[in-house]
């Protein structure tokens, strides 16, 4: 966990507290100085390899030298090497891709008049790169929704930062996954003198994070370091400021430091909802300042830096119009939407999650506020209080905070083996079913809507989400949560790596909920919000044409009822893939079966604790496995 520097800083940098905003701090042992002597020299040694020749692995795309905003000022010929490094900041965005209530940018700016800032974003190219077997148009990390939304939360950031004489400085990594690299480059290539970064709990980042400083962790284990991402961080901050570049990581992407929550609670994360609120108490006010100008740009010598591309650029192919998601990204339109929920007073008052339309898609139920949170264009702490949680909006932060905290506090907690909050379940393996469901060809409009809802648009709503977790899970393919998992995280523009987890397995009941015999029906659940079918007929135009008394269930209407439509069931859209009155039974049979085989701690997690902490694991002789009857449903239909 990063804390701030320790007390063995170089004396000569200055170090200057923002007003707001907290970083994780955490006492540990400053390394001696013959082990700081060895990182210096290997750090030096690497960071020469990667040259400040940033080299493409993507299409090509325009590169520009910088222009500075405002050109800076020529240096006072007194001013020392120490008194300019110290003046060097870099603001190395992440998340946190927005102006307003960003500490690390607030700190980052605080240099004095001779102060020159460096706000730098890295672009992975597995992040962007083409991947032409992916199932839809994107990378294989990323569908082109998701793609998209990045790209312009990062035109926008630009532009909000050239109206205050900065700009964003954009990067690429020279070699995949090699983010950590191009920034510990750019440090000793600029002199910089403090870096300033948004701290982030999730298991990439923070092995990202940890390589800011140092290529691989080997060369710390031959000066006899060994030790976990979270402390190896912290002593490469103390060795930092050792060497003169200050850094400062604020927890500003939730309300509350997960480290903090959990040392509250005993070191353990609070498995439920009410006990994680009971501890976290209020969140700390947002930066209210609103800045006039930033410090300009400094020197980037021979850098070539990237504007930001255009998802046409990138080779995805023909991407009609049709396709595109109807949510911008960027700071300016979360602020404006932001605004425009809040202004609805009425609305907000009344707003409980549960209770939405999940047909909606014109304008739909919620505010949609989750992709900005997700990519930082919109603070937490922005928001105000306007209902009670934990079904009003600000209720809807503090379930993010509570997911990120027992994510952060779980080992493995995305996956089910080794994952001690999660129940042990032999869900089964189905080449055809599964991709009849990612593709949107079960044969149920309902569940087919919404997956190419969620292909096209990256987005839909929640209670959508829980309609077709179920049905891949424990309501009727019995399929494994983690290859939904997969399909959200690549798919929506709100993925969030803790909250995408959690709702999976909460959804699945392998944690958190366990009410598994409770189905979400494929059919008369999405009717009861739109019994004409409007939603099914907009992301499905093969069935526009289907009487509202069929089109939940187009396989019961007649043949030719199905011809005056133009939509034969079976050729033109196909038949479902499962009988949902058989397989249902099937998959709550086998979740009973499971959960005999997990009996977890007869005591309910409402203190606090793990729920699961005497679970026994399932043996090799007691999985359950598919009887022939369900073996004959799951087999898809021709």
């Amino acid at each position: 966990m990063p804390p701030q520097p320790s007390a063995t800083r170089d004396p000569q940098v200055e170090r200057k507290e923002p007003r707001r905003g907290h970083s994780r701090r955490q006492p540990l042992r400053p390394p001696l100085p013959i082990q700081i002597s060895a990182i210096r020299s290997h750090i030096n040694g690497w960071c020469s390899i990667h040259s400040t020749t940033i080299s493409s692995q993507l299409p090509p795309i325009r590169k520009t030298k910088l222009t500075n905003p405002t050109p800076p000022p020529p240096m006072d010929a007194a001013a020392t090497a120490a008194t300019a490094t110290a003046a060097a900041a870099m603001v190395w965005f992440r998340k946190g891709l927005r102006v307003h209530d960003n500490p690390a940018l607030d700190a980052a700016r605080r240099g004095g008049a001779a102060a020159r800032l460096y706000p730098v974003f890295v672009l992975d190219p597995r992040y962007l790169r083409p991947d032409q077997a992916a199932p839809s148009p994107g990378s294989a990390r990323a569908g082109v929704a998701r793609v998209r939304f990045l790209l312009e939360s990062l035109s926008d950031l630009d532009a909000r930062l050239r109206r205050l004489g900065s700009c964003l400085l954009l990067l690429r990594a020279r070699d995949d996954g090699d983010v950590a690299g191009t920034v510990c480059a750019a440090l000793k290539d600029w002199n910089i003198g403090k870096l300033c970064f948004e701290s982030d709990t999730e298991p990439y980042a923070l092995a990202r994070d940890k390589k800011v400083m140092v290529s691989d962790q080997s060369t710390l284990l031959s000066i006899g370091f060994l030790m976990k991402p979270e402390i190896f961080q912290s002593v490469l901050i103390d060795f930092a400021a050792a060497s003169g570049i200050d850094v400062f990581s604020p927890v500003s992407h939730t309300l509350f430091d997960p480290a903090e929550i959990i040392e509250k609670n005993g070191g353990r994360p609070p498995m439920t909802y009410q006990s994680f609120v009971a501890i976290a108490g209020e969140p700390p006010e947002p930066i209210m300042e609103e800045y006039s100008e930033l410090p300009p740009v400094g020197d980037t010598g021979e850098y070539e830096l990237l504007p930001v591309p255009r998802v046409e650029e990138l080779g995805y192919g023909d991407i009609s119009q049709e396709d595109l998601s109807p949510f911008r990204g960027g700071e300016t339109e979360a602020l404006k939407r932001m605004r425009e929920s809040l202004h609805d007073k009425e609305w907000v008052a009344k707003f409980e999650k549960p209770k939405g339309d999940p047909s909606a898609f014109l304008k739909p139920a919620t505010t949609v506020l989750s992709p900005y949170l997700k990519f930082g264009c919109l603070s937490s702490r922005s928001t105000k209080k306007h209902t009670n949680p934990p079904v009003s909006l600000t209720g809807q932060l503090l379930w993010r905070d509570f997911f990120y905290t027992v994510a952060f506090g779980t080992p493995n907690f995305d996956q089910m083996k080794g994952n001690k909050i999660c129940k042990q379940i032999p869900w089964t393996e189905n080449e055809e079913l599964f991709p009849a469901w990612r593709d949107g060809r079960t044969g149920y409009p309902w569940i087919d809507a919404i997956m190419i809802q969620l292909r096209k648009w990256g987005w839909m709503h929640h209670l959508a989400r829980h309609s077709v977790a179920c049905f891949l899970t424990r309501g009727d393919l019995f399929i494994h949560w983690e290859k939904g998992r997969d399909v959200f995280e690549r798919l929506l523009i709100d993925s969030d790596w803790a909250i995408n987890n959690g709702n999976w397995m909460w959804l699945s009941c392998s944690s958190f909920f366990y009410q598994y015999h409770r189905i979400y029906s494929p059919t008369s659940f999405g009717k009861k919000y739109d019994p004409n079918g409007n939603y099914i007929r907009h992301f499905i135009p093969v069935l526009k044409d289907m009487p509202k008394e069929y089109i939940y269930e187009p396989w019961t209407a007649p043949l030719s009822i199905q011809k005056k439509a133009n939509c034969i069931i079976g050729k033109d859209y196909p038949k479902p893939v499962v009988d949902h009155a058989i397989a249902s039974k099937e998959c709550k049979k086998m979740m009973g079966e499971a959960y005999a085989s997990n009996r977890l701690d007869d005591d309910k997690p409402d203190k606090g604790k793990s729920s699961n902490s005497s679970r026994r694991k399932l043996s090799a002789g007691s999985q359950v496995t598919p009887n022939s009857s369900k073996t004959k449903q799951l087999k898809r239909s021709s």
